[in-house]
């Protein structure tokens, strides 16, 4: 099958002020040649100005409110599309940040892809924040499929910061519990998928830290939609190729790694035709 569009998703921690980290960023995008990217944690407007800059074949638009922490998305000006701010997937809260519905046209098909950065906690009202935006997510399949008249060519990605629920006398809901509840919600009543990574953990806060590697970024899809395969580290084949320190051999070049780019590493895939 052809290739539709690619896209690159990255949450970039803390993405503002020093010029060089934000050039050798600029640079890791530039080397995977994506049709789209999608950058999380974006904090400063000297990043939108480098990034815009440096990408000058590219629409870019960022989302705004009273969030310190901004979704920012490019699109390749050779693809036909338009992108709007979602306020929904904020959940009622203020300074949480907003989704990004980004449409593209090819040869007459629909492509919507909703870029989100969901609540970062393991604490009961993080996890029921974070809970909310992805049922919202979930159930918006419906709402394109209205739209379309038919089958959405409906995608979520982004960092979605499943880390699970503590609380008290034994009642934690670990991180793969969380994803399963997803999964099976997605599945069952709105055909969707989540895509299979390279590699499962996408952040690391270093191999001195007490916190194990997590499975935070994902990618969900539906159903019917094709993506190119990727030989999966370990063996197999999978959708979506993490890219970043997961790629590293050793500790040190892992830890240099994340403290000259991200904690996250690069989710890359590539939407094929439908």
């Amino acid at each position: 099958m052809a290739k539709a569009f690619s896209i690159a998703s990255w949450n970039v921690e803390h993405f503002k002020g020093d010029p060089n980290r934000t050039d050798r960023v600029i640079n890791f995008l530039k080397d995977q040649n994506p049709d789209v990217i999608g950058l999380y944690e974006v904090e400063g407007s000297e990043v939108f100005t480098a990034v815009t800059s440096k990408f000058p074949g590219y629409t870019f638009q960022i989302t705004e409110g009273l969030q310190t922490q901004e979704i920012l998305v490019g699109v390749n000006s050779n693809l036909s599309a338009f992108m709007t701010q979602k306020l929904e997937f904020k959940s009622g809260t203020t300074h949480m940040r907003p989704g990004l519905l980004l449409t593209i046209t090819i040869a007459g098909k629909r492509y919507m892809v909703l870029f989100l950065h969901l609540a970062s906690s393991n604490e009961p009202r993080g996890f029921g924040l974070r809970d909310d935006m992805a049922d919202k997510a979930i159930k918006f399949r419906k709402t394109l499929n209205k739209a379309v008249d038919g089958k959405a060519n409906y995608i979520f990605l982004g960092d979605l910061n499943t880390m699970g629920l503590e609380y008290p006398y034994n009642h934690d809901i670990e991180a793969e519990s969380e994803l399963k509840r997803w999964d099976t919600r997605a599945k069952q009543y709105y055909d969707l998928r989540r895509l299979t990574k390279t590699y499962d953990a996408t952040w690391s806060n270093g191999s001195g830290s007490t916190i194990p590697d997590s499975n935070l970024d994902h990618v969900y899809a539906s159903e019917h939609l094709k993506f190119k395969e990727f030989d999966k580290i370990g063996g197999g084949k999978a959708d979506v190729s993490v890219r970043g320190w997961v790629n590293k051999v050793t500790n040190a070049e892992k830890n240099k790694w994340i403290k000259d780019y991200s904690d996250h590493s690069l989710l890359y895939l590539e939407v094929q035709k439908v």
